[in-house]
């Protein structure tokens, strides 16, 4: 038995799924890992430009970093992984994605029920008077973008030294908590607080099935099944195999 089987036959048996997605899912569309080399930590210094407190000091400074993200996640388009969990949610298989990219890609999928635990790029904020403004309505000739109110602007995701929204960070816990399997997918969950989550879920009794090219700590302490591929690769796979089992019990019928 293949190793997509075993997960179809899972994702098949379970009664409350869920998807946790990283960078990884998306390195396929296009976007580096910040991390990786080539990605924007390589170029820029994480703690000079991804911190709040480096925005508050030079915001036009740290727009040059955020102009080169902008350019990326407005160049990327959803790549077989994004329309794959799109897929399991319309079957009503896959109830929720808690992602940890800014990237919209879930949704451009066409997931609904999307749990966006940094945020996102799709509009700008001002965190002086709170005024929120669409990305596409912004023009970013001159730098930094300013708000109405004078003060610059920033994107709706965070930075390094800002919180996990509230609300995010609660409906992600929540939804950890009471899945019965969750897709682990293109990320090592391995910074506080997106590592509670596999915990929290693993410890409700959750099958966890890691999708990651890469083995990571999940892959040695906490995963069920590990599929080392890409997600483009192997989401699509499981489909096939879950539209097998469901021909085999058509015609067993």
């Amino acid at each position: 038995m293949t190793l997509y089987k075993i997960a179809a036959e899972r994702i098949a048996r379970s009664r409350h799924l869920i998807a946790l997605t990283g960078a990884g899912i998306s390195v396929e569309s296009g976007i580096p890992d910040f991390r990786s080399p080539g990605g924007l930590w390589s170029k820029y210094d994480p703690m000079e430009y991804g911190h709040i407190e480096s925005f508050r000091r030079n915001p036009q400074r740290v727009w040059q970093m955020l102009l080169e993200m902008d350019g990326l996640l407005l160049g990327a388009d959803p790549n077989p992984a994004h329309f794959a969990l799109a897929d399991l949610e319309k079957r009503g298989l896959l109830k929720t994605v808690i992602t940890q990219n800014v990237d919209s890609l879930h949704q451009r999928a066409g997931s609904v029920n999307v749990i966006e635990f940094h945020g996102h790029n799709r509009s700008l904020r001002c965190d002086s008077c709170g005024k929120r403004y669409s990305r596409k309505d912004v023009l970013l000739a001159v730098m930094p973008p300013c708000c109405r109110c004078g003060l610059p602007l920033r994107p709706d995701f965070v930075f390094f030294g800002e919180s996990i929204p509230a609300t995010a960070h609660g409906e992600a816990m929540l939804a950890a908590e009471n899945c019965d399997m969750m897709l682990i997918i293109g990320t090592s969950a391995s910074v506080a607080p997106a590592s509670f989550l596999p915990t929290s879920a693993k410890r409700g009794g959750a099958y966890l099935l890691e999708i990651n090219p890469d083995q990571t700590e999940l892959s040695f302490h906490l995963s069920d099944l590990h599929i080392a591929e890409p997600a483009g690769k192997a989401l699509p796979a499981i489909i096939e195999e879950l539209d097998q089992l469901g021909s085999e019990e058509t015609k067993s019928c």
